[in-house]
């Protein structure tokens, strides 16, 4: 059987470009004992894929030239040699960017039947809703009455990390995002309490008008500027969980940075904390159960940028880090 896999051709220089991908076909070779063939049917795009593609230490290996890349899929089982993985199992796994992939057992996670679209798995109940939900309450700590800000607002994690935020005692949940359109939506769809686009004038400006009286909690996906206004604006005792610093995935490491008075860090006893969602897997029973009980509620509005074909993954993962999405980027296959 031949299945069609996205390889890494080249390492990107700052942003990346179609010429950095290529597109292969070929054979697969008979299932193992263990093993399950899957067939794909939605393949995540995600920021983190873009340090990767730098041969560069990281929380995970760098991507190698001219092997296949990988990321969240969700898809269903049409062949198995494993007793635990029956064929017509619906799983998720990290071998994305193709069409089949073959994986031991292991290496899925089964799916099981509920009302939700299949989708949902790589992202509100998936990877980005896990950060979200563990970013606000294991590593954020929020608490009743806190004022959250949330950049990159209309991304998959920072749309959820906001509703979660209220939903969990946020007082008021301010966003930013990339263009007026986004900032509207972030408002009137998502239930923000206010929400600037960041392209429009300075990041400190805008942050202490939406926040005048300082803010408690800083969920980051951006880094950069966002995170050094937020440093001067919180209040004693403030907290930053830091997921994402999207603004210098493109960068090098001598060009990153912030640009900040620092010394608040001390002046007001802020705590500063990185994390993956890896960190917190013991926490997705009750995530997914929280979570999905939000979701059957309708306590929640979700959101996906869905990209038709797996030729086009590519450019759902350059417009993905463009900011060209609302919501959770996916491809269709």
């Amino acid at each position: 059987m031949q299945a069609r896999q996205f390889l890494l051709a080249s390492r990107p220089t700052g942003a990346p470009t179609p010429e950095n991908f290529a597109l292969r076909t070929v054979e697969l070779p008979p299932l193992e004992s263990g093993q399950v063939l899957v067939r794909n049917e939605m393949l995540s795009v995600d920021p983190y894929m873009r340090p990767r593609m730098d041969d560069r230490p990281s929380y995970v290996p760098p991507y190698e030239l001219g092997e296949p890349l990988t990321g969240g899929a969700v898809g269903v089982i049409i062949a198995s040699e494993s007793p635990d993985r029956p064929v017509g199992a619906r799983v998720r796994h990290s071998y994305g960017w193709r069409d089949l992939a073959i994986a031991s057992a292991r290496e899925t996670e089964l799916i099981p039947d509920t009302e939700f679209p299949l989708s949902y798995h790589l992202g509100v109940l998936g990877m980005p809703g896990l950060t979200a939900f563990a970013g606000l309450t294991e590593v954020g700590g929020i608490r009743e009455g806190d004022v959250l800000f949330v950049s990159g607002a209309a991304g998959a994690v920072g749309s959820l990390a906001g509703q979660f935020g209220r939903l969990l005692g946020a007082s008021r949940v301010v966003g930013s995002a990339g263009t007026d359109e986004k900032a509207t939506l972030v408002v009137d769809q998502l239930g923000f309490d206010a929400c600037f686009n960041y392209r429009n004038g300075p990041v400190r400006e805008a942050l202490r008008a939406a926040c005048p009286d300082g803010l408690d909690l800083y969920f980051d996906n951006v880094g950069g500027d966002h995170l050094g206004a937020a440093i001067e604006q919180l209040r004693l005792g403030g907290r930053i969980a830091v997921c994402g610093m999207i603004a210098d995935y493109n960068r090098p490491p001598d060009e990153r940075g912030i640009k900040a008075d620092v010394f608040q860090i001390i002046a007001q006893r802020l705590s500063i904390r990185g994390f993956i969602s890896t960190d917190h897997l013991a926490l997705r029973p009750t995530f997914l159960e929280t979570v999905g009980g939000w979701l059957r509620d309708e306590r929640l509005t979700y959101r996906e940028s869905i990209t038709e074909g797996l030729e086009n993954t590519p450019t759902a993962f350059i417009e993905m880090l463009r900011g060209g999405n609302i919501g959770k980027a996916v491809v269709r296959l």
